[in-house]
């Protein structure tokens, strides 16, 4: 399976924002993961839907979007994602989140299921026949420039050896939290397809996109 890179957009220069898009499209990135929180399932508020919607309509790149908010099913009709864009929702968020993951295929775009560090992998299981990818967090969400947490890498290696098992060796993992090239080399190791890359790789002060994103890539 190749190895894909995901921009975290909220880690960009937010006033410029469509500059960064376009040095993010320089540098082929696969997709832009666009975090939004709803200060109840994570204490923070980031980017909106309107600003999905407006990037949409700037750039040929994938959306990756990250929904980390309780009860996604209400905002799912507010974003306008394509066949090639994910759209992800968490596993602790939704009571329904069979029902969820089906409505997202309907809108036409790829549905993803995240989990947080402490739960477990088996409860992807009864929901795989409903996933184009997992989300394996490897910090706790709603915050940037966390440390990735100690148990990772073995997370990650029982999703990949869960699914395969259970015969969905064609759903990729993505991996975010501190995804550092030390740290990317390893979750790559582990199982990890796509790499959800912020200030510890990508956006880094007075370093060229293009340059960050070779750098990650060599490592894989």
């Amino acid at each position: 399976m190749s190895k894909l890179l995901s921009a975290s957009v909220m880690c960009a220069d937010l006033m410029n924002m469509e500059n960064s898009i376009r040095e993010l499209e320089k540098a082929g990135i696969d997709y832009l993961h666009v975090d939004i929180m709803d200060g109840s399932f994570v204490p923070n508020i980031t980017l909106g839907f309107d600003f999905i919607n407006a990037v949409k309509k700037i750039t040929d790149i994938p959306l990756d979007v990250h929904m980390m908010v309780n009860n996604p099913t209400q905002f799912l009709d507010l974003m306008n994602l394509g066949k090639d864009d994910y759209l992800c929702i968490h596993y602790e968020g939704d009571l329904h989140a069979q029902r969820t993951l089906a409505k997202i295929r309907e809108k036409g775009c790829k549905s993803g299921l995240a989990i947080n560090p402490q739960t477990p992998v088996e409860c992807f299981e009864h929901l795989l026949d409903y996933m184009d990818m997992a989300l394996v967090m490897t910090v706790s969400p709603g915050f940037a420039g966390q440390k990735i947490f100690a148990g990772a890498g073995d997370k990650v290696r029982k999703t990949r050896a869960f699914l395969d098992e259970k015969g969905f060796r064609n759903i990729p993992i993505e991996v975010d939290g501190n995804i550092s090239p030390e740290n990317g080399a390893k979750m790559s190791k582990c199982g990890a397809d796509i790499f959800v890359l912020g200030t510890s790789s990508l956006f880094i002060k007075d370093k060229d996109m293009t340059e960050s994103a070779n750098a990650f890539r060599a490592v894989l």
